[in-house]
């Protein structure tokens, strides 16, 4: 698995000077070093897990954001979804994959899986801001497979972008 940190600091549990400069100014969260040691404790039982490029890990509420490289979502995804169950039953949330470096509406299909977006609008406000207005199609009566609050402040988090979300049978 490839990530800001040195291999043999996750392997070890010891940061060398370069890694804990890098978590000391914040650029490296305790959050992003619990995933990469999970990651890499999984790596031995999921080889396509050598491949993934690991970014960073957002908290909100009680789902958990995996932002890794591009085309490494599959290989999240892969083994029927056991990495990614493996890895909610040990911080006990659940977990969004996310890729780096996408455009916003890929952003979103991501963020707001398995719903499909209709449509994603542009809101200018009187005060000089912006909202993203995504309107979902759902099933009506379903029940939503996800905290849509957790996936506002995961959106705000990453990409600082307001989302106003609607619904559409």
């Amino acid at each position: 698995m490839k990530t800001e940190l040195c291999s043999f600091c996750l392997k070890s549990g010891m940061l060398c000077q370069k890694c804990a400069a890098k978590v000391k100014t914040g650029e490296i969260s305790d959050l992003d070093l619990r995933i990469a040691r999970q990651l890499l404790l999984l790596e031995e039982k999921y080889p396509s897990l050598q491949n993934v490029c690991f970014y960073k890990a957002v908290d909100a509420n009680r789902t958990l954001a995996l932002i890794v490289g591009h085309g490494d979502v599959p290989r999240l995804l892969g083994y029927g979804g056991k990495i990614i169950k493996a890895l909610s039953e040990e911080t006990g949330k659940s977990i969004r994959i996310l890729e780096n470096g996408v455009d916003d509406r890929k952003f979103l299909e991501d963020l707001f899986m398995p719903l499909s977006i209709l449509t994603i609008n542009t809101i200018w406000l009187p005060d000089g801001t912006t909202e993203t207005r995504v309107i979902l199609r759902r099933k009506r009566g379903a029940q939503l497979p996800f905290d849509l609050k957790a996936l506002k402040e995961i959106a705000q988090s990453i990409r600082k972008m307001s989302l106003r979300v609607e619904f559409a049978d």
